[in-house]
């Protein structure tokens, strides 16, 4: 492979081991993000979707291995250098209350300041350009607070965008949020991503990964089970032995991305494959 054709990666983990309270939740875990493109972190409940994404962002320290940044160990860099390069937005987060849009947005800035550096009317303009990006500008003199949770992701969001990085880390930006405000958020990260931006995202439902992300990485146990694009990972196969889940992997009928059509134990066709033997006799 010739050197132009070499595929840098801004961010990976290289036999990574991780753990809480005596426990390893990731046990010599290696993955690279690839620059450019969405890549979505999926696998069952505790398999260490959170725990990989927390560790990429430097919030949690690895007992062995290492967190490689733009080709430097994350442990050993300044946090707000870390900070310039690396935006994230953990689940679930709260603003004080009274908070406005407008001053919570500015936080952003905040990597930016320094004694020698205070705020200026580029930091204004950078804040302007991102109330603006997410939409809610009209929303800038509101409290957070008194915002529907889709304003409020924006809102936030908006906020990781004022870091002015090229890299984004989003932790279930769609928890909470009816499909509706789930599909605009997600919309807004792919304006993100064709923006320039590379984005790494962890999320529970199956197709909205599929249909949002380049790139999967598949967990289970703490491992990676599986990594591409969703037309190469996304099979019955895996869904199985993932997630446990039986279902049909069909073309979807308004994207270019695979579907999964997931099959229970009840109101599905008995004519489906291995429905009528896997009924109960009784």
């Amino acid at each position: 492979m010739t050197a132009e054709h070499i595929i840098v990666s801004p961010l990976a983990a290289r036999d990574v081991t991780v753990g809480y309270g005596g426990r390893t939740v990731i046990d010599g875990l290696d993955v690279a993000i690839p620059a450019g493109v969405i890549t979505t972190i999926i696998g069952p409940n505790g398999c260490g979707k959170t725990t990989l994404l927390r560790t990429l962002a430097r919030l949690l320290k690895p007992s062995n291995g290492t967190v490689v940044l733009d080709g430097q160990d994350i442990v050993k860099l300044k946090t707000r250098d870390v900070a310039k390069k690396l935006g994230l937005l953990p689940q679930a987060p709260v603003a004080p209350e009274g908070l406005t849009v407008a001053d919570l947005v500015a936080k952003g800035r905040h990597p930016h300041q320094s004694w020698l550096r205070q705020w200026s009317s580029d930091d204004a303009a950078v804040v302007e350009r991102a109330l603006a990006m997410t939409g809610v500008s009209d929303l800038a003199d509101r409290p957070v607070d008194a915002l529907s949770g889709g304003q409020r992701q924006r809102v936030w969001i908006s906020m990781t965008l004022a870091q002015g990085t090229d890299l984004l880390l989003l932790d279930e930006p769609t928890t909470y949020l009816d499909l509706a405000h789930a599909i605009d958020v997600l919309d807004l990260v792919d304006d993100l991503h064709e923006s320039g931006r590379t984005v790494v995202m962890v999320l529970h439902d199956l197709n909205l990964a599929t249909r949002y992300s380049d790139n999967l990485i598949v967990m289970r146990a703490g491992s990676v089970l599986a990594q591409g694009h969703p037309r190469d990972v996304i099979t019955a196969g895996l869904l199985d032995e993932a997630f446990g889940l039986r279902a049909e992997v069909i073309d979807d009928p308004v994207g270019d991305r695979p579907l999964i059509v997931p099959i229970g134990r009840t109101h599905v066709r008995s004519d489906l494959p291995g429905v009528a033997e896997s009924e109960d006799p009784s």
